[in-house]
């Protein structure tokens, strides 16, 4: 009896103390969340987010509100103690959730400013739940390229592959499958692409359903040619057994969460446009001086989906529409035409502009400079054969797109300006002329505007010139008679060259004009105006060194273009590259007969972007590439001046030169952030990182392509970088 008593009080003893041991572990717990609370003011909330391992760093808190005149919502990242603090937050009742990669997200809960909120992730209970949340890029990176030794492609007959003939390499292949092709227009990898909705119908086979898939809406026409360039058998082949193997589970690689820097990135974005409406372009200030235009509102071009442009005060957080006009009422509007209709609207026309705005500039006074359609093709007669314009003489034209307008915001009146050339992308030079510079959309030339002139003078004809591209082929360093673009070179004579810009930029250290051309391998195009530029302009011509043994990568067609206040050019590339190239470090002769594009490798580098590479591929790069690209010349965000980036799948992919390491600002909400352009501002160089910032735009043609789907409407987004993940 005496045994069992000391062994029963023994038993006692001991889960008197594991329990006193279970609640003191508790209370050390509860203390330890306790300190980890965050401190918040009143525009502030912040919290802990925790998950069943403890704190989760590197995952996002999505604040949103519809409560403001237009949908708001702010994003910051955890720290690496899972502590969360959503800045200088409008008044407003919030929906607030975690999302982050190996997560699905969390119940949302309400908040307000001035509270503080511990939030619970939820761990993806499998890969495939998990995958729901990575970048459009790592299912975009999962579809299978044909291997280079099936190149040059044998066409559809008895022997054929199925790829295009004039498809010469593996590599010309893929530049079609990016930015030269189908990430041109919209991402690839969504949820909206990496399946085949029903919508869509029933089809007995999934490449019957693509074939049906890329005839739809009224970017039928251009996706069906494109599948068409690529060799349509092959290329349906291959989106089939892309989407079947998702069907059936497989999940790309996990991306990794946002490290170091990457968590003091704060994203807001509102609402702007409307549903069928897709962006191109937005612009806040002026390249030149980020401090224009300091706490105004932002403004946005639709290209062929409306006349108007979108406009955001993010002061107020309201958006309103601008309507833009034509100078001829005659002007057409764009195509209606469809192949097929869209799963997602049917036969129902959503697109119906005529003035096409597409891209901006803005000048020192905050006045918005917008390349749009004001009348039909035909130019006037000063453009003409005939004509007495100095740059007509030189080279008359006939027929041109776009035109320009310019938006002053204390009058609140548009100015239509009728130009010879036809405009795409524009910039304004540094000089004492306020010289506008544009990219020609595929024309023979380079034009420009004189806008100091221009607001003299309200000359049009006067204020504006052009020229074609002449290389000094037989390097006497002047522009004398040159044969045409079809004939030898002749060394006694300088050449023609049909080099299009695609994009363009002014340098500010020795006023040279800088141009991208597509195509593969692409090229940029340097061009000096002299003194008179349709007489005395003179081009080099410095083409991607693919195919050349004396490049280290093999690097090939750009798009986008900036420079550096180095002089430094650099492009976006669709080798899945963000390029630079320096002339200074070229060996050999820059003009000359022997100067006619791949003589200067040696001024071409190559970063890669970090996501991963397309299956059956070894080369270098990734399967994502940057449309446009911005080099930070002003230190606008907070990583340094002279910074160069890039959009890339659902994030903009900011380079350390010094280092060649890449920093992802990524907007993980709504998914299908999908970036053209952008720009930076300072408000305030004051007031720290609170004055500064990035905007950007969700500029997808396919809005509804993104997470919210049809009815959804484009974002204007803005990134800022804090000094630490909780900085007030």
């Amino acid at each position: 009896m005496g045994m069992t008593k000391g062994v029963a009080c023994a038993g006692f003893i001991a889960a008197s103390l594991a329990a006193f041991l279970i609640a003191w572990q508790a209370h050390l717990s509860a203390g330890q969340q306790a300190n980890q609370t965050v401190s918040v003011d009143s525009d502030d909330m912040g919290g802990v987010v925790t998950g069943p391992k403890g704190p989760e760093a590197g995952v996002w808190v999505i604040a949103e509100t519809k409560d403001l005149p237009t949908k708001f919502v702010k994003i910051v990242v955890t720290d690496d103690r899972g502590r969360y603090l959503v800045p200088d937050l409008p008044r407003a009742n919030y929906d607030v959730w975690v999302r982050g990669y190996g997560l699905v997200d969390s119940p949302k809960v309400k908040g307000e400013p001035g509270k503080t909120l511990n939030l619970t992730a939820v761990i993806a209970p499998s890969a495939q739940a998990a995958a729901q949340y990575y970048p459009a890029n790592y299912w975009w990176s999962m579809l299978r390229v044909p291997d280079k030794s099936e190149f040059p492609g044998s066409g559809t007959g008895p022997q054929g592959n199925g790829i295009n003939e004039n498809i010469k390499s593996q590599a010309q292949f893929q530049m079609r499958l990016r930015t030269e092709g189908c990430l041109g227009c919209h991402l690839m990898g969504g949820k909206a692409t990496r399946e085949l909705p029903a919508s869509l119908g029933q089809f007995p086979t999934s490449v019957a359903a693509w074939q049906r898939r890329v005839r739809s809406g009224q970017a039928g026409a251009g996706m069906a040619a494109q599948v068409a360039g690529l060799g349509q058998p092959r290329m349906t082949q291959m989106l089939a057994e892309w989407t079947d193997r998702i069907a059936a589970g497989e999940v790309p690689p996990t991306p990794p969460r946002p490290q170091g820097v990457e968590r003091n990135v704060v994203v807001t974005m509102w609402d702007w446009a409307d549903p069928k409406a897709f962006l191109h372009d937005e612009i806040s200030t002026d390249k030149r001086n980020p401090r224009v235009n300091a706490n105004g509102q932002v403004y946005g071009s639709l290209e062929l989906s409306d006349d108007y442009l979108p406009v955001v005060d993010p002061n107020t957080h309201a958006a309103t529409k601008l309507p833009l006009e034509v100078r001829d009422p005659s002007t057409p509007p764009v195509p209606s035409v469809m192949a097929a209709p869209s799963p997602y609207w049917g036969d129902e026309v959503q697109w119906t502009s005529r003035t096409q705005a597409h891209s901006f500039a803005m000048d020192g006074k905050g006045r918005v400079w917008t390349a749009q359609v004001i009348r039909p093709n035909e130019t006037p007669a000063f453009c003409r054969d005939g004509s007495n314009h100095p740059s007509a003489k030189a080279f008359p034209i006939n027929q041109s797109g776009r035109q320009v307008s310019v938006y002053d915001p204390k009058t609140k009146k548009f100015t239509l300006i009728d130009l010879c050339f036809a405009t795409h992308h524009l910039q304004f030079a540094e000089d004492a002329n306020d010289t506008l510079w544009f990219c020609s959309g595929g024309g023979q030339v380079v034009g420009w505007l004189n806008t100091k002139l221009f607001d003299e003078t309200k000359d049009e004809a006067k204020a504006q010139g052009w020229t074609a591209f002449i290389l000094d082929t037989n390097g006497n360093g002047k522009r004398d008679a040159y044969v045409e673009p079809d004939q030898p070179i002749d060394p006694t004579k300088d050449k023609r060259i049909i080099s299009p810009f695609y994009a363009v930029i002014p340098s500010p250290v020795d006023g040279s004009i800088w141009g991208a051309v597509l195509g593969f391998p692409g090229a940029i195009v340097r061009l000096n105006p002299g003194p008179n530029p349709p007489a005395t302009a003179l081009a080099e011509r410095y083409e991607l060194p693919f195919g050349n043994d004396k490049a280290s990568v093999q690097g090939y067609s750009p798009r986008g273009i900036d420079i550096d206040r180095n002089g430094v050019v650099w492009t976006g590339v669709s080798s899945g590259h963000l390029a630079s190239f320096d002339r200074r470090k070229c060996k050999g002769p820059l003009a000359g007969p022997t100067a006619t594009g791949q003589h200067c490798p040696e001024g071409w580098t190559f970063y890669p972007f970090p996501g991963p590479q397309f299956k059956g591929v070894s080369d270098s790069g990734a399967a994502d590439s940057g449309y446009y690209n911005w080099v930070d010349q002003h230190n606008t965000l907070g990583l340094g001046a002279n910074v160069p980036m890039a959009p890339v799948s659902e994030a903009i992919a900011a380079l350390s030169p010094s280092t060649g390491k890449f920093t992802y600002l990524r907007v993980p909400y709504p998914m299908g952030f999908y970036a053209k352009l952008l720009d930076g501002r300072i408000d305030n160089p004051q007031a720290g990182w609170k004055g500064r910032g990035l905007y950007s735009t969700y500029a997808t043609r396919a809005i509804f392509h993104a997470e919210e789907g049809k009815g959804g409407t484009s974002k204007l987004v803005k990134f800022q970088l804090r000094p630490d993940p909780l900085a007030k």
